[in-house]
């Protein structure tokens, strides 16, 4: 008998919305349509979630959950600073869509903005504990992830490749940031 994987509600809806948000940005979905896109009722969205911010907010729950855990699999590679750098890039790239709505919110809206402090308070802990990081200033860790996220989002928005650079001189340069973050550069 083949097992038939049943997902919470919230979590179709949390799934549906991400698609939605990535591929046409937060303006260009309502909640409507993600339920639709979900398999629902849209009423059935105001179940689950107070409003279309809520739903913005969670997916961003679970894009940064998602990120945390390619990068600590990648920190356990033969070259981690490499596989950091490319699973970083690669989630950045995959998720530009998104990304984009997630930096402008952060800027209008101040329940983005306070997930998104939240994250990089969690970013900056875990950076803290690298032991290349022991000591380092809190502003210093502060600009090396500042330094990754948006080379990334340079890279993924395709900002570098219009400055004339290629696939692996933008590599390099996320692996430089990498390394800037874990104390080793």
């Amino acid at each position: 008998m083949i097992e038939v994987e049943h997902k919470p509600t919230r979590q179709k809806l949390i799934e549906a919305a991400a698609q939605a948000f990535n591929a046409g940005g937060y303006f260009g979905t309502d909640t409507n349509r993600i339920a639709r896109a979900a398999g629902f009722a849209p009423q059935t969205f105001y179940r689950h979630f107070e409003d279309k911010l809520a739903v913005f907010i969670a997916v961003y729950d679970d894009w940064r959950e998602s990120e945390r855990l390619a990068v600590r699999a990648a920190a356990r590679a033969p070259d981690p600073d490499l596989a950091i750098a490319q699973a970083s890039l690669d989630h950045h790239v995959r998720w530009t869509g998104f990304r984009r709505s997630l930096r402008l919110l952060a800027l209008e809206e101040p329940r983005v903005r306070d997930a998104r402090t939240l994250s990089r308070r969690q970013q900056l802990g875990d950076l803290a504990k690298a032991p290349g990081n022991r000591g380092r200033e809190p502003a210093d860790l502060a600009a090396a992830l500042l330094k990754v996220e948006r080379v990334c989002d340079a890279a993924a928005d395709g900002e570098l490749a219009d400055l004339g650079l290629g696939e692996a001189a933008i590599l390099g340069l996320v692996i430089d940031a990498i390394r800037g973050a874990r104390g080793r550069g």
